[in-house]
């Protein structure tokens, strides 16, 4: 095959020089079908096989890892060979004596598939989001944990919205869902999702899908459309999959460092205001420019949030305490055996009486544990005072600085009714709330009379006292009283009229 220079020589004879195509042949070496492509095509040449080149080295190997490819097919996707194994299994096995390099240069040629290649998209703002899960690790508490990270992002701008969560349930999924909608300040109308159980009960023929009813109702409430990718083509998710490792790259390495979700969730909403100023990929536009355009045509918000719940009926037992996820949770034990509802949020239980929340616990993500409250089992214990060394709920209990202070000074001053005493201290909170009753015993400690009495005093005294200095015509206010007498004439005249 001739150089482009020799190129340019043959076709300098032929066009300035006039030679004929014979002539050029001899003089240059070439033969007349070379000299012709010359002639003919002024660019520069390549090299093309008529005829495949032999593989020495994989010849003998390549029908092996067909065999093992093809197996495959029918194997779990994540358990399928890399061509990193399949190097290691030819080299231990087989003895394969080629390097690496070969051995994936051949692998991705017999992996390649149109299926595999994509279709740049474009979108118009304010119409389209992608949403999905990813996992992160994280020190919380000191302490190595996995957390639930819920992405979402908006197609034209590409503003993304990032939440930890302690897990992908289905209350967390709404959730995120509720969160990214104040943070864009409008609702996107469509959002595409992969094939998530969350989201989807069945996957049907095409796009169709039999969706669950709770992520129905939630969508019906917001009024978006849902969109749900072909099962395993996680490239039609393109936007929020590389959200999804970029997040994981850029958030969290160094692995972070907090004392709870909240302080983590804090970190990701700063780390995503200032990647804002950052251009729209091909665009020159940043992404909080891109969204001021965008939000003006998002779906407005709901004048009231969703309750981003599920919800069970429960029945108390007799430790007053209800079944729920692997965990037992603390009723008022007026409440009995009574049928109650139990709201389940990502990060709290609620557990009502008809419409009355009867009591609220932080969710517990753990198994076997029993969270109770000492306020729910009061009236109980003050019939059974004795019983409050003991008591589950007490010695769990982590008691506020002031109570702890007030019980100990109470067990100082008294001899056996302590308990007693301190039990119907803390029933006053639940009738004028725990504030009240705190600043009640702090000010009882700091006068030096710490006893029932001067709180209950303290606590209701504000609500009932009337300042003399106010009401100064209250003792110039002469009260006339009857006259025994006028009833005695009363009933004398009713019994001559027979009335009486």
């Amino acid at each position: 095959m001739i150089q482009v220079d020799e190129k340019e020589n043959i076709r300098r004879l032929y066009f300035i020089r006039r030679h004929s195509m014979r002539q050029i042949a001899r003089e240059r070496h070439h033969s007349r079908r070379t000299v012709k492509k010359a002639i003919m095509d002024a660019s520069i040449p390549e090299y093309h096989l008529s005829v495949p080149k032999s593989c020495p080295v994989m010849g003998p190997y390549q029908d092996i890892i067909e065999s093992w490819l093809k197996a495959d097919r029918h194997q779990p996707k994540k358990q399928r060979h890399t061509a990193h194994r399949i190097y290691e299994r030819l080299v231990g096995e087989y003895g394969f004596a080629g390097s690496e390099r070969a051995v994936r240069q051949y692998v991705s040629k017999l992996r390649f598939d149109l299926d595999d290649m994509a279709i740049p998209l474009e979108f118009d703002p304010g119409s389209d989001a992608q949403c999905d899960w990813g996992e992160a690790w994280v020190y919380m508490e000191d302490k190595l944990s996995k957390v639930q990270v819920f992405h979402m992002k908006l197609c034209y701008s590409g503003k993304p919205f990032v939440m930890a969560l302690p897990t992908q349930r289905q209350e967390a999924f709404l959730e995120g869902h509720r969160q990214a909608f104040e943070w864009y300040e409008g609702i996107p109308p469509r959002i595409s999702y992969d094939n998530l159980t969350t989201a989807v009960r069945r996957v049907l023929q095409g796009h169709n899908r039999q969706e669950q009813a709770a992520f129905t109702a939630f969508r019906s409430h917001y009024l978006f459309e849902s969109h749900f990718a072909t099962p395993g083509r996680p490239r039609e998710q393109g936007r929020v999959e590389s959200l999804v490792g970029d997040t994981r790259r850029n958030y969290f390495v160094p692995v972070p460092r907090v004392k709870s979700f909240e302080e983590l969730n804090r970190y990701l909403l700063e780390r995503l205001r200032a990647d804002e100023s950052r251009n729209v990929p091909g665009r020159e536009i940043s992404v909080k420019e891109a969204w001021e355009r965008e939000k003006e045509l998002l779906l407005t918000l709901p004048k009231y949030p969703y309750r981003c719940c599920v919800s069970r009926p429960v029945r108390p037992n007799r430790l007053s305490l209800v079944n729920f996820d692997g965990n037992r949770y603390s009723v008022p034990v007026e409440y009995g055996i009574s049928k109650l509802t139990l709201h389940a949020y990502a990060w709290r239980v609620e557990i009502a009486c008809g419409d009355r929340v009867i009591a609220a616990h932080e969710r517990c993500y753990e198994k076997g544990r029993d969270i109770m409250e000492v306020e729910h089992y009061l009236p109980l214990l003050l019939e059974r005072p004795g019983a409050f060394p003991y008591a589950k709920p007490v010695r769990h209990w982590q008691m506020p600085a002031v109570y702890r202070e007030f019980l100990k000074a109470l067990e100082s001053s008294r001899n056996g009714d302590s308990p007693r005493e301190f039990l119907l201290a803390l029933s006053l909170g639940r009738s004028y709330g725990r504030d009240r009753l705190e600043q009640a015993m702090r000010q009882a400690l700091d006068e030096g009379t710490p006893d029932y009495e001067r709180v209950r005093r303290l606590v209701t005294g504000r609500l009932t006292s009337v300042s003399r200095t106010n009401q100064p015509s209250l003792e110039k206010v002469k009260v006339i009283l009857p006259d025994p007498g006028q009833f005695d004439q009363l009933w004398q005249s009713a019994r001559a009229e027979g009335r009486m």
